[in-house]
């Protein structure tokens, strides 16, 4: 296979879908599959609205605050 970097879309579709059947199976790959949705929404204005008064440091101290690293 190419560079990463070099494939198409579709080459990578096609690559990835290649590695869950062969790791997982037709099935485990098709269940795989059916667990994600596109979602709505705009995630980059959601993103700017709710931590638009937080700067990386004080996000970091949050989540030190909660155990979460």
């Amino acid at each position: 296979m190419s560079q990463i970097m070099d494939l198409t879309p579709v080459e990578i579709q096609k690559g990835g879908w290649g590695a869950l059947k062969k790791q997982l199976g037709l099935v485990g790959a098709l269940r795989f599959l059916l667990q994600y949705e596109k979602g709505e929404g705009d995630y980059t204005e959601l993103r700017r609205e709710l931590f638009k008064n937080e700067t990386v440091e004080s996000l970091i101290n949050k989540m030190r605050k909660e155990g979460k690293i």
